[in-house]
């Protein structure tokens, strides 16, 4: 099938840009490689951000939540209440394999599919991509990349690597 723009990347960016093609009234697909926002998705189940519900906002359509600042649950419904308000097209847990430049567009194949689209916008994130230190140890089974919950670290000698949110956490 062929659409006039096709999105890689179901997060937050993806989905706005998603709701921009469809204003200008343009035929679109998001594919993602995971679930819907699949990096918040991930992130620590009790986590709270660090942005208001405002500034969280996509397509004008109000996030409202009961503290000053979203949870990660609260995230999740929103956004699943953006795409249904919408009416957004979806291919989930369909990564994308290769996008190749054509006559009049571009193919893009998938694990499930290829597709055409005149234009391709990747929206693909980054939380997904560690920033590697190329230092002896990095790859051990003990070492993780990402923030998930401080619980399973009390009480332990543990080394924390970084200056962002997580780090703070």
């Amino acid at each position: 099938m062929y659409y006039d723009v096709l999105i890689i990347g179901a997060g937050p960016i993806g989905l706005a840009c998603a709701i921009e093609v469809q204003k200008a009234g343009l035929s679109h697909l998001v594919v993602d490689k995971g679930c819907l926002v699949n990096s918040l998705y991930h992130y620590p189940q009790n986590m709270t951000f660090f942005s208001t519900a405002e500034r969280l906002e996509i397509g004008g359509l109000p996030f409202v939540c009961t503290q000053p600042k979203p949870g990660r649950a609260e995230a999740l419904e929103y956004y699943r209440r953006v795409v249904t308000h919408f009416g957004l097209q979806l291919r989930l847990f369909e990564a994308v394999t290769a996008v190749v430049k054509r006559a009049g567009g571009f193919e893009v194949t998938t694990a499930k599919a290829t597709y055409r689209a005149g234009r391709v916008v990747v929206a693909t994130g980054f939380y997904d991509r560690p920033v590697a230190l190329g230092v002896p140890g990095e790859a051990l089974p003990k070492v993780t990349h990402y923030y998930k919950d401080p619980h399973f670290y009390a009480f332990q000698q543990v080394l924390v690597v970084g200056g962002n949110n997580s780090a703070v956490d």
